[in-house]
């Protein structure tokens, strides 16, 4: 059975059968989390935030789970040390800072659509017209919400962690939390600073790829499970050999799908990086490699939130042409292999690098 596959019944993880029992991650991770935000909304001061938790739960019905199945995976390659209920609650808790992080992404970039939905400040400015708002005031409202939504889930995240079982073991991983938390911020500022001009410095844009999304999704949710399990420095250390180029090849598949991804399959539209103006490796490579009149275009698309859609599909063929989108397969390509060539050598129990190998593979060839 593969390692990701989806089972159609919840089950217990069993202790030790590596691979298989990773199929099971979602289903757990998933229960965790219903049942904990079940209990804070109960909690909730007042009725009034049931269109946070609303919209919350909406959030987290989709999604990949691929920071719990990688920090499951961590603990499992640090030789499956500490209660396995611990290690499902940390792996929660890291989906809920995923979504903390998406919500306020969302409303820094303005995005109408998450996984195939309105996005969360959307949702929230679609609530409170409903409850009799005014439609001025809709849009101001929704943004603002998704801010609180986002504060409210990131302390979500850590309460999950810190009433649950295990709290004195939990201490240990703090230093993690803490440095996969700043590490995004500093990558989210250098998206934000970098947004809306041109940009051909494929290292700057690389940069914005490891902190905002390689750290946080691959690297430290896998040392975070890892340091779970008491590993060492050596099985650290072969984390982060792998994670790194692991995630630098998520975000570049990403970024392909951003331009030439199935809306349907993704679940969000085409072209709303360029008309941010986003600093993506893919541009980099088109404005360094285009003809000089297409550059000219480029330039005139990026940034550029009136883009129409026929605009979008000449900069989709300059792209192309300019042999960008195969430069940047050949780096996936790359990384994918670096990754896999670490798990080769890494102090990992051979299951545990099986699963990761799997994990690796899907990370880098999906299509949404």
């Amino acid at each position: 059975m593969p390692v990701l596959d989806q089972i159609g019944k919840r089950q217990p993880l069993p202790p030790t059968t590596v691979p298989s029992d990773l199929s099971a991650v979602r289903d757990e991770v998933d229960s965790i989390l219903t049942d904990f935000l079940a209990g804070k909304a109960q909690a909730a001061p007042g009725p009034e935030l049931a269109p946070l938790y609303t919209t919350l739960s909406g959030l987290l019905a989709g999604g990949k789970r691929l920071r719990a199945h990688l920090c499951v995976a961590g603990w499992y390659a640090g030789g499956e040390g500490g209660d396995q209920k611990i290690i499902l609650r940390v792996a929660a808790s890291l989906e809920l800072f995923h979504a903390f992080a998406l919500i306020h992404d969302d409303v820094m970039d303005g995005s109408n659509l998450r996984r195939g939905r309105p996005s969360a400040h959307r949702t929230l400015a679609a609530a409170y017209l409903a409850d009799g708002g005014t439609p001025g005031r809709a849009t101001v409202h929704g943004q603002a919400a998704g801010l609180l939504l986002g504060d409210l889930v990131l302390t979500l995240s850590d309460d999950l962690i810190r009433t649950g079982p295990g709290a004195e073991t939990i201490r240990r991983i703090q230093p993690l939390l803490e440095t996969m938390r700043s590490q995004l911020v500093y990558g989210q500022y250098l998206d934000l600073a970098s947004t809306g001009r041109p940009c051909d410095n494929i290292e700057a844009a690389l940069r914005i790829v490891r902190y905002k999304t390689a750290s946080y999704t691959v690297e430290w949710p896998l040392r975070i499970g890892a340091a779970l399990a008491g590993a060492g420095p050596d099985v650290h250390s072969a984390c982060s050999e792998f994670a790194i180029p692991l995630g630098e090849a998520f975000q570049l598949r990403d970024d392909l799908l951003g331009v030439f991804g199935d809306p349907a399959t993704t679940g969000k539209p085409v072209g709303d990086d360029i008309r941010e103006g986003k600093a993506t490796v893919l541009m980099a490579l088109a404005l360094q490699s285009a003809s000089a009149t297409d550059r000219q275009l480029l330039h005139m698309a990026i940034g550029n939130p009136d883009l129409t859609d026929e605009d979008f599909g000449r900069v989709r063929q300059v792209i192309e042409h300019s042999g960008a989108r195969r430069q940047v397969e050949a780096m996936i390509t790359a990384r994918r292999h670096a990754a896999l060539t670490v798990l080769g050598r890494a102090p990992f129990p051979f299951p545990a690098a099986e699963a990761l190998r799997e994990i690796a593979g899907i990370a880098t060839e999906r299509q949404s």
